[in-house]
């Protein structure tokens, strides 16, 4: 059953149409995260869930019930800030306690949630003191469990870890996660970083300029890109790209001239077509030093050793950035030319559209 039902759902602010037309089911229980560059619209998305934001058409359900003229206290979602948000004057208990206060319930139903909140988020020994007293990720928690206690049906987070140091958000993404499990409940989380997205999400949705890209599993998108964005989107370093074009396709293999460096017969030519434009991508990770089945000669221009591996990137014939990522500490540097190979079982391709060819 979907917990939350996107139909047609669009947002425009006078001519300019933020949100245009996206369809989306949530299912009861599932972390789905929007990712998406600056600007692309998922906290406008994520806004318009929690009742921020008017509809300009569509519909938003919640466990079955349209909420387009529900305030965001009737809707059954709580939602968690980029900013926390917290109270300063009240203690930690009070703060959790802050919401439930509104909806006047009873002291012992009150005291019940809060320690019930408190022990999820190991905050039990922190309960009087005050947020100045608290770490950044213990304020966070905080502000989740003033979300925790409302009991909502949906949890809607907009990039509450980018506050963070990059130490911290790695404890707090395993916290999240951890704390997802125990619940059970379905959240709806909004971030610009791909890691982020990748870690945590059940299901992503790749938003770009106010439309969805795809949406499936983080392998999903990773090994199968629906289209260029996608793929340069998800990935860190960011998939490789080579400007080629199709000499030959006979349905199962096509043969791709890449220009200077040489031409690779490619076993996802299934869609290409002879003479067309297409770009081919490959994974930084998927490069091997030393000859191999396709083989590329590339001098790197700066070198990041960086102890578990080591990123190299150079400059194509072309003039395509060209990154690699190997395992350990190889011997390469800086100016020194530097044969790599991959298998084309590993390369993706697209049309001059943007489109995955398999």
């Amino acid at each position: 059953m979907s917990q939350l039902s996107l139909k047609r759902l669009e947002k425009s602010f006078n001519e300019a149409r933020i949100i245009k037309g996206i369809d989306l089911e949530v299912a009861e229980g599932e972390f789905v995260v929007f990712v998406g560059p600056s600007g692309c619209g998922k906290s406008t998305l994520l806004r318009m869930i929690a009742g921020l934001e008017d509809v300009s058409v569509g519909e938003i359900e919640i466990a079955g019930r349209v909420v387009n003229e529900l305030p965001p206290v009737q809707r059954g979602i709580a939602m968690v800030f980029q900013s926390y948000a917290l109270y300063p004057h009240m203690s930690v208990y009070e703060n959790i306690a802050f919401p439930l206060r509104v909806e006047k319930l009873p002291k012992d139903e009150v005291d019940k949630r809060v320690q019930a909140a408190a022990r999820v988020l190991q905050l039990e020994s922190r309960l009087q003191h005050r947020p100045g007293q608290l770490s950044g990720g213990q304020r966070q928690r905080v502000a989740i469990g003033r979300a925790i206690v409302r009991e909502p049906k949906i949890f809607l987070f907009d990039e509450p870890l980018s506050n963070l140091d990059a130490a911290l958000r790695s404890e707090m993404r395993i916290e999240l996660m951890e704390l997802h499990k125990r619940l059970g409940s379905t959240m709806v989380y909004v971030t610009h970083d791909q890691i982020e997205a990748m870690t945590m999400a059940d299901k992503i949705v790749v938003l770009n300029a106010g439309e969805i890209s795809q949406i499936g599993s983080p392998l999903e998108l990773y090994h199968k890109p629906d289209n260029l964005f996608v793929a340069g989107f998800i990935g860190s370093p960011k998939m490789n790209f080579i400007e080629g074009k199709v000499l030959s396709a006979d349905g199962a293999n096509a043969i791709v001239d890449l220009g200077a460096l040489g031409t690779i017969s490619l076993p996802r030519g299934s869609k290409a077509i002879a003479g067309e434009t297409v770009t081919l991508g490959i994974r930084p990770e998927h490069l091997h030093l030393g000859p191999g089945e396709f083989t590329l000669t590339v001098t790197p221009n700066i070198v990041e050793q960086l102890g578990i591996h080591t990123i190299t990137y150079a400059t194509l014939p072309a003039g395509e950035n060209f990154i690699g990522l190997f395992e350990g500490n190889p011997d390469v540097a800086e100016g020194a030319p530097l044969q790599l190979h991959f298998s084309p079982e590993q390369a993706h391709l697209f049309t001059a559209a943007g489109l995955a060819i398999y």
